[in-house]
């Protein structure tokens, strides 16, 4: 179970984060002011540099401008891009454009909305030109997919699973208390928190003791869900 925590804007934080066994290492590479956690390319690069080997780094980006988005990947070079624009802002053609012109080897994330059975099409869509999906909560007044807290249906987020061929990583709403059910219910690949791990009087600051916590809950709950399988 790949376990992914965003979105952090400080090298120590991160560092800890990554020590205490986050595997995906998650920041906002571009300063658009829409969203909590902006860093600048600068910042972005030198916190990817940091991290511990063998983590992985995961810039998110909100922009929908091609050339902006493969100038971002030259600076920051992270492993990999995840894409949390609205859907049609970055379409397949840019998917497959972005990783044509790439001068580094990134792996392509694309957020994709739960909302309706019409988000299963659009997974299956978007999985053709993407390394991995990432599915998230969209709450209408809140910039790009995510980043709301709120969790979406996971019903629909397991037919996601089961329709596409590369891996899943669920996010939205998710904490220590509710993502071992979280994942006996959906089966993702990977989990990701962002709101649930964050302190609670702020939107940027990590809270180590919640991330800790959360690491214990999705590693057990993946655990448990091997052993049933394997019975």
């Amino acid at each position: 179970m790949i376990i992914q925590i965003g979105y952090f804007t400080g090298i120590e934080q991160a560092i800890r984060a990554a020590v205490q066994g986050v595997d995906y290492i998650g920041f906002v590479a571009g300063r658009y002011g829409l969203v909590y956690g902006e860093l600048s390319f600068a910042e972005a690069r030198d916190l990817a540099r940091s991290l511990p080997s063998g983590k992985v780094s995961v810039a998110m980006s909100l922009s929908n401008n091609l050339d902006e988005i493969i100038h971002m990947l030259a600076i920051v070079q992270p492993d990999i891009l995840q894409i949390a624009s609205n859907v049609d802002q970055v379409n397949e053609k840019m998917m497959a454009d972005i990783r044509q012109n790439s001068t580094r080897d990134v792996r392509l994330m694309k957020t994709i909305p739960v909302m309706d059975r019409g988000s299963i099409a659009l997974a299956r869509k978007y999985a053709q030109v993407s390394d991995l999906i990432l599915l998230e909560s969209k709450v209408r007044g809140f910039a790009g997919i995510g980043g709301t807290g709120q969790v979406h249906d996971w019903s629909l987020s397991r037919q996601i699973v089961e329709a596409v061929d590369v891996p899943v990583m669920l996010a939205g709403g998710l904490t220590s208390e509710n993502v071992a059910v979280g994942i006996r219910a959906v089966q993702p690949w990977g989990v990701v928190s962002n709101t649930g791990t964050n302190q609670s009087d702020s939107q940027t600051v990590k809270n180590m003791t919640k991330i800790k916590a959360f690491v214990e809950a999705a590693f057990s709950a993946s655990t448990h869900h091997l052993e049933e399988k394997a019975s």
